[in-house]
């Protein structure tokens, strides 16, 4: 299990807000060097650019708001400015800054800097709020929240996003600037290699682990090793958390494991039952009462008990990974790959390097922010009409992947 939830008081780690380092990371292309050696990223194109220039020559408040599906979308996203002469800066959850001290120091570097995503974090919005007001710099903020191996599909928006580009949007209205603006920025990784030739070694050893030696096994298609594996991995924690393998499709399967991970742990520290909410705002909610009290508590067997359940958030966000028709036909090359580095991942917390990739960057057209917002009742048209740019551009960019025979 990754290490997400740090247990030491949160403090605030600014960005660096000189030029000079960052203008030499660009010069040099470390970025490239990076993504390429360590996320096997070898080219790139950014789409939609005079979108992003025309705002900046209005001056602008800017924020670029890109879909999150790979660890690699924060550096890619430097590939966006590039041509423009112009640096960002960029939320980072906490935990990012408590691993390797390089890393910390480089994602500091590149414009990055911390928010507490357990807590109210007034520093961090602060932030991101003054850097939009400023207009010297776009703001660069992922509204899903968190990383989602499916590039395909968009998880539901946090309202964060809007919040902070409103009260911008307010502030630089009473200063007589020029407006804020939101840019939708589609993410797309495309795999140009031999997929089945580069899985093949990770999908033989994950077949091994759970023990499966048939030569049936690998006289199987591709695709259907691959659903074979989620579906094992999914039992696995139904046997876990469950005592049984439920019957059932695997996407009746999957809710019900959520359902009951989530549900007992909400009635435990929520006093109630929350069923109609997306699973990002369920886990955040709890997740602010319970780190807190991780970090008071005295006894190791209270917080032996808090982590079990953070534990179990945990694994209901890990089932949410997989969407239950992401290898229906057709099956895309990149959304094989994609299952099976969220399956590596999620046994053994990391997944080895595939290579080539190609990025794809889509800057879509400005949204304006107005400064005040609908009555809740009527929902956030702001959020909506991100909500639905986003999945406009990803939905355009998901027809360049490589379709593959289901039966390979």
């Amino acid at each position: 299990m990754q290490e997400i939830i740090i247990e030491k008081p949160y403090q605030f780690v600014p960005p660096h807000r000189g030029n000079l380092i960052p203008f030499l990371l660009q010069r040099f292309r470390i970025v490239d060097f990076y993504l390429q050696r360590y996320e096997g990223i070898c080219s790139y194109e950014v789409r939609g650019i005079d979108h992003l220039k025309e705002s900046l020559r209005q001056q602008s408040g800017i924020l670029l708001t890109p879909n999150h599906c790979r660890y690699a979308d924060p550096l890619a996203m430097a590939w966006v400015l590039r041509p423009l002469g112009v640096y960002p800066f960029a939320m980072a959850s906490w935990h990012l800054f408590n691993q390797k001290w390089w890393q910390s120091l480089a994602i500091r570097l590149c414009g990055g800097f911390s928010v507490n995503r357990e807590g109210i974090d007034r520093q961090a919005l602060d932030m991101a709020i003054n850097t939009i007001v400023d207009g010297q710099r776009p703001l660069v903020l992922f509204p899903e929240g968190t990383v989602f191996r499916s590039n395909d599909r968009l998880q539901p928006l946090l309202d964060g996003v809007t919040f902070i580009a409103r009260t911008a949007a307010k502030r630089r209205a009473k200063l007589s600037k020029p407006p804020t603006l939101i840019h939708p920025i589609a993410i797309k990784y495309l795999f140009r290699g031999d997929v089945i030739e580069s899985i093949t070694p990770v999908v033989e050893e994950i077949e091994s682990r759970f023990g499966w030696y048939l030569p049936g096994c690998r006289q199987s298609s591709m695709v259907q090793r691959v659903r074979k594996l989620s579906d094992a991995f999914l039992a696995t924690k139904e046997l876990e958390h469950l005592g049984q393998v439920y019957p059932g499709d695997v996407a009746q399967r999957r809710q019900h494991l959520i359902e009951h991970l989530l549900g007992s742990v909400e009635r435990r520290w929520l006093r109630r039952e929350v069923l109609e909410q997306e699973i990002i705002p369920r886990i955040k909610t709890l997740r602010l009462i319970m780190v807190p009290e991780l970090l008071e508590a005295r006894s190791d067997l209270r917080k032996q008990t808090i982590r079990d359940d953070l534990n179990r958030i945990y694994v209901a966000q890990q089932i949410a990974s997989y969407p239950a028709d992401y290898l229906d036909a057709p099956v895309t090359n990149t959304r094989l790959l994609e299952t099976v580095e969220q399956l590596e991942e999620d046994l053994w917390d990391k997944a080895r390097i595939h290579r080539p990739l190609h990025a794809i960057l889509q800057i879509g057209q400005a949204i304006e922010v107005p400064p005040s917002r609908e009555p809740k009742e009527a929902g956030d048209p702001l959020l909506q009409q991100l909500d639905l740019q986003l999945r406009s551009l990803l939905g355009q960019l998901a027809d360049e992947s490589q379709t593959l025979d289901t039966g390979i």
